[in-house]
């Protein structure tokens, strides 16, 4: 007997843009009950691949059967009702509408047009307890939940449906060990039931961890297709990724040299205190120096650094900028003192995604370019991309919508902005998240280049080599409470995971 097809073919994709072949005769199959992994560096294809298999993108050329039968996906509706759910890595919530309401989105819960609240709302709490998070209330607001809340209610959605294949794009890189711990049981408990799984990360790691089989995508093409997820050597996966063996290795720190009096703190948070986020704060930041916060996702991590460049405003304390206190909460008056923050969520928190390259480096600058009132486009654009050209930003086109470019290049963009601006501190959450191996180590060469040039950096990663490798020093966190701190080179991951989990005070 033959033996059954596959639950999923996809044969020799093509998918052209005005100027890019973002798929160029694509293969992939998937089995029912597997894990196959997607790896592939920012801009390879994975995005556009995916977004064909939702629905969302159309082929130019190419075939796609679904359990050996040919099938057209003309929307996303049409995918769904096949019985595959994309789960994208920006979540695609309506944050002012209930947990149930972004659940049953689309699929409400109805009979005869009259919407059966109650019913849905049990459903959705059925739901997060399937999840493992029935502390998830129904009824709470998407907007009032913490990343890893939001991921874990786009799950929910997908799992609504009666599912046979889930596509889930980069979903840890907002969650804490636990919450990826917690992924993984969801994961191997839909594969038993059946489910295949389409999983897209750039943390070998989990790859190892979860994968059955994994393909690699490079410039559009399959650069190889369903390798053994566990057995394939890194060095192997990170050659067909890249073209090149790569190391993940961080710029070297700044030798010791003589002994020189340290300079004055460019940044000093005095007493700095959230009612409810995190304890009051003591911290001092010297030019040239990276400083890293370590903690758990809800350990205070990313409120620090808001209220640092008054986004939050805090409950006590202060923020001083060479000697002058900062007024809280006033994004504009940290601006201007010379702090800039580059957001853990820089789609939605940080890029204006319909806008040019040219307008997302110059928008905190703009007053520069302005004359008698008009806007000086030319000498925007000349700046915008002399700062661009400084990180390598690529396609070099600053005319270029910021929404073409891949995650580690939209980071760039960001990084641009504050250096248009000429910030003395900069405050990065979660710089390298959803970011490629290569794509990382450029972006850890510009961090510390920026920091060699005096400029002060606090940088915030749920990657604890990630920390322990780029940051000087680092203040460890545990609810809210700096519970370690030490040069960097004093600890090592398994220190700062004891710490992060008991939260032992040795200061």
């Amino acid at each position: 007997m033959a033996p059954p097809a596959p639950l999923l073919t996809m044969t020799r994709i093509t998918k052209s843009f005005p100027g890019v072949r973002a798929l160029d005769g694509v293969d992939l199959d998937v089995e029912p009950g597997e894990v196959h992994c997607l790896l592939g560096q920012n801009g390879a294809g994975k995005s556009t691949l995916i977004k064909v298999l939702a629905g969302a993108h159309q082929p130019d050329e190419g075939e796609i059967r679904w359990q050996g039968e040919a099938v057209r996906l003309h929307t996303p509706v049409a995918a769904m009702r096949l019985g595959i759910a994309t789960i994208y890595q920006e979540l695609d919530l309506v944050e002012h509408l209930s947990v149930t309401e972004n659940i049953f989105l689309g699929n409400e819960v109805a009979t005869r047009g009259f919407i059966r609240a109650r019913d849905a709302r049990t459903r959705a709490a059925d739901l997060m307890s399937r999840l493992g998070h029935p502390e998830i209330h129904p009824d709470v607001l998407v907007g009032a939940l913490s990343a890893a809340g939001a991921q874990i209610v786009s799950m929910a959605r997908a799992l609504s449906h009666d599912v046979r294949l889930i596509v889930m794009d980069e979903p840890s890189a907002a969650l804490d060990p636990d919450e990826v711990d917690n992924l993984f049981r969801i994961v191997g408990g839909l594969t038993a039931e059946g489910v295949a799984v389409v999983y897209i990360s750039h943390r070998l790691e989990e790859i190892r961890r979860i994968g059955d089989r994994v393909s690699v995508l490079k410039d559009g093409r399959v650069a190889a297709g369903g390798l053994p997820a566990r057995d394939t050597p890194t060095r192997d996966l990170v050659a067909l990724m890249t073209g090149r063996d790569v190391q993940y290795a961080f710029p070297a720190r700044p030798g010791a040299g003589p002994p020189t009096q340290a300079p004055p703190p460019v940044l000093r948070a005095e007493g700095l205190t959230r009612a409810g986020e995190f304890a009051p704060l003591d911290l001092e930041l010297r030019p040239g120096e990276i400083v890293g916060l370590a903690g758990l996702v809800g350990s205070g991590r990313s409120e620090i650094l808001e209220t640092l460049s008054g986004a939050r405003r805090p409950t006590a304390g202060r923020v001083v900028v060479d000697g002058e206190p900062v007024p809280p909460g006033n994004v504009t008056a940290a601006v201007r003192a010379g702090i800039g923050l580059a957001p853990e969520e820089r789609k939605s928190q940080a890029l204006l995604m319909l806008e040019s390259v040219t307008r997302n480096v110059s928008v905190s600058a703009l007053s520069r370019f302005s004359r008698g009132g008009w806007l000086d486009r030319g000498g925007e654009r000349a700046a915008a991309r002399a700062r661009t050209r400084e990180l390598a930003l690529h396609p070099d086109d600053p005319d270029r919508d910021v929404r073409t470019l891949s995650g580690g290049n939209q980071q760039k963009v960001v990084l641009a902005r504050w250096l248009l601006r000429e910030c003395r501190v900069l405050l990065l959450d979660e710089p390298t998240r959803g970011v490629d191996v290569g794509a990382r180590t450029e972006l850890y060469t510009v961090i510390r280049r920026l920091a060699d040039s005096g400029v002060a950096v606090l940088l915030v990663s749920s990657e604890v080599p990630e920390v322990l490798g780029l940051a000087d020093r680092v203040l460890v966190l545990r609810e809210g409470r700096v519970v370690h701190t030490a040069p960097a080179p004093e600890l090592d991951e398994h220190r700062v995971l004891d710490l992060v989990m008991e939260g032992s005070p040795s200061c």
